[in-house]
């Protein structure tokens, strides 16, 4: 019988608060079970092994980016949609750099929680990118292009990477401005 109180939710809730806490590297079935009181061997009956349990994680994250981007670009088309995504993702990534990190980088296999939430994601970035009237090859590619620009700068400045005395919000902006600019110039802005 599975503990009461405990739930495969229950222990993603205690995987997210390891990586909160104590970063990516410490996700482990045993630091899990310590946060949420139980043995290791009570996890078994909630998720399979550690590599279901990053998975597990990997769409937590994914559903939380897809609520705080989708949130943000409601109502909004072209360069103001892509700015609200790319201030709500370096939000996120900046607040939650540990779940962050603890999310796997690799494509999502469709269908389950983790590829359902992808999905999601993605059709946000695309909505917000269809205003730059881009389709087919040419609107995955401003999607990973996006996608890279606002990781790299979140994932920087969340490890502490800018070290040089410049605006870091300035810089920001610079990267809006390249971002929105290039998306301009390959389509027209709605």
């Amino acid at each position: 019988m599975p503990r009461a109180g405990l739930s495969p939710d229950a222990v993603v809730d205690a995987a997210v608060a390891v990586v909160d806490a104590e970063g990516p590297g410490a996700l482990t079935l045993a630091a899990v079970a310590g946060r949420a009181g139980v043995a290791t061997p009570s996890l078994y009956k909630h998720v399979r092994n550690l590599a279901e349990l990053r998975h597990l994680v990997t769409a937590r994250v994914l559903e939380e980016l897809a609520e705080r981007l989708g949130e943000a670009a409601l109502g909004r088309s072209g360069d103001d949609a892509v700015r609200a995504l790319m201030y709500a993702y370096r939000a996120y990534v900046v607040e939650h750099p540990g779940r962050y990190g603890a999310m796997e980088q690799t494509a999502v296999p469709e269908g389950g929680s983790a590829g359902d939430a992808a999905e999601r994601l993605l059709n946000i970035l695309y909505g917000a990118l269809r205003g730059y009237a881009l389709e087919g090859p040419e609107l995955v590619h401003a999607a990973r292009c996006l996608r890279s620009a606002v990781h790299g700068f979140a994932v920087l400045e969340a490890a502490g990477g800018f070290g040089l005395p410049a605006d870091l919000e300035g810089s920001y902006e610079l990267l809006i401005t390249m971002v929105t600019g290039g998306l301009a110039g390959r389509g027209r802005v709605a």
